[in-house]
C-alpha cells in the first residue's frame, strides 16, 4: 500500500497515468475523470482517460472530452496504455467488475492503483484509497484529494472546476439530495470562484435533450408507469421494443426513475429496462429506505442507500413480478 507522502513523491515527477471510471459513465464519472485529467496535465504528467463504454452526448461539451478513449472502440490502444501506466486512477467505482473487460486488463498490471470513490464495500484491489461513503460524488472526493491530500488548492483552474462542478451537480441531484451538505455548497462556491459557470453547466446537462428522448419520457410516464399505492412504490418498465421505437441512446434513460419517485407518497421507485443481455434495474428511495439492500440481496447489485442498481436474468415481465413479491417483505418500512 502507498501512503500519501509516497504518492505525492511519485506525482512530483512526470508519470504515465491512466484514469478510468465505471461503464456507461454518468456526469459524476466523467466530471471526476476529466477534472482529474485537467489537473494532472498541468503538472506535466502523460495522462489518458479510458472509459469502458461510451457515455451520453449531453456530456460531450466537457473540457478534454475529445481526449477520451472508449475501450470498446479502441481496445488495442487502450490495453497498451494500461500496460505502460505507472499509476491508474480508478474513479467512481469500487470493484473491477464495474469496468467490464478493462478490469481484467488492469488487474494484471504492476501499476499503482488509486481508488477515489464513495460507494459501499470496496474491493481490495487498490494501493491507495481516498474513499468516503458520505461524499455526494466522486468529484467531491477528487476536489478533496487535490486540495487537501495533495495540498494544492491553486491547482483548481477553470477546466478542473468546470468538470468537478458537473460531477457534484449531477450526483447530488442538483444539490437537492441529503448528501448535499453545507460543505458541498462551500466546495461548489469555491469551484464557481475558480471559473465554473454554474448556470451554463446546468443548461448544457439538463436543457440539451432530443425530440426522441422527450417523446420516450412521455411514453414512459403515460404508458409504462405503475403506482402501487399499497406499497408506496412506483415502477416504470421499458421493453427492448420501446428502446428501438424511440431511438434510445446512451444516457437517454438517465433520471427517468426520479419522475416516479417525485409522486407524492412514493417511497421507492424502480426503473426496469429490457437490455440486449439482461434486464437492468435502477432503484431510488427516500428517507431511510434501503434501495441498495434490495439490489444487493435480490438483483446482483448494490449502491447507495437511496440510489442503487442491479440486474436480473429473468425476462422483463417476470422481473417486475419478482420485484413486487419482494416488496411484501418491506411493506412495514414502505408504509411507515
Amino acid at each position: 500500500m502507498l501512503d500519501i507522502q509516497q504518492l505525492k513523491t511519485l506525482l512530483n515527477t512526470p508519470q504515465n497515468i491512466v484514469i478510468t471510471t465505471h461503464h456507461k459513465p454518468d456526469g459524476d464519472a466523467m466530471g471526476s475523470s476529466l477534472g482529474l485529467y485537467a489537473y494532472l496535465i498541468q503538472k506535466g504528467h502523460h495522462v489518458k482517460v479510458i472509459t469502458p463504454t461510451d457515455y451520453p452526448d449531453f456530456l460531450h461539451w466537457m473540457p478534454y472530452h475529445n481526449e477520451v478513449i472508449i475501450y470498446t472502440e479502441a481496445k488495442e490502444k487502450a490495453d497498451d496504455l494500461v500496460q505502460k501506466a505507472d499509476l491508474i486512477f480508478c474513479l467512481d467505482f469500487n470493484a473491477l467488475s464495474r469496468i467490464n473487460e478493462l478490469g481484467e486488463v488492469i488487474k494484471t498490471t504492476s501499476a499503482y492503483k488509486i481508488m477515489i470513490d464513495h460507494h459501499l464495500e470496496p474491493e481490495d484491489f487498490d494501493d491507495y484509497r481516498h474513499w468516503n461513503i458520505h461524499a455526494c460524488a466522486a468529484a467531491q472526493l477528487v476536489y478533496d484529494f487535490i486540495v487537501n491530500e495533495l495540498e494544492d488548492p491553486k491547482g483548481i483552474d477553470k477546466d478542473v472546476a468546470t468538470c468537478l462542478y458537473t460531477g457534484i451537480m449531477t450526483d447530488s441531484g442538483s444539490f437537492r439530495f441529503p448528501t448535499a451538505t453545507a460543505e458541498v455548497y462551500r466546495i461548489a462556491a469555491n469551484l464557481i470562484d475558480s471559473g465554473a459557470e454554474h448556470w451554463r453547466i446546468h443548461q448544457l446537462v439538463y436543457d440539451n435533450t432530443t425530440e426522441d428522448r422527450l417523446k420516450f419520457l412521455g411514453h414512459c410516464l403515460t404508458n409504462n408507469l405503475e403506482v402501487l399505492k399499497d406499497f408506496n412504490t412506483a415502477i416504470i418498465s421499458v421493453t427492448a421494443e420501446d428502446l428501438k421505437k424511440y431511438n434510445v441512446m446512451t444516457g437517454d434513460t438517465e433520471g427517468i426513475v426520479n419522475y416516479a419517485l417525485s409522486i407524492g407518497g412514493v417511497k421507492l421507485a424502480a426503473f426496469v429496462v429490457e437490455r440486449s443481455d439482461k434486464v437492468k434495474l435502477s432503484l431510488r428511495s427516500t428517507g431511510d429506505f434501503p434501495a441498495n439492500e434490495i439490489c444487493k440481496l435480490y438483483f446482483n447489485g448494490g449502491g447507495h442507500k437511496n440510489a442503487a442498481g442491479g440486474f436480473s436474468d429473468l425476462n422483463l415481465q417476470d422481473t417486475v413480478t419478482y420485484l413486487k413479491t419482494i416488496l411484501d417483505k418491506y411493506k412495514t418500512q414502505l408504509l411507515t
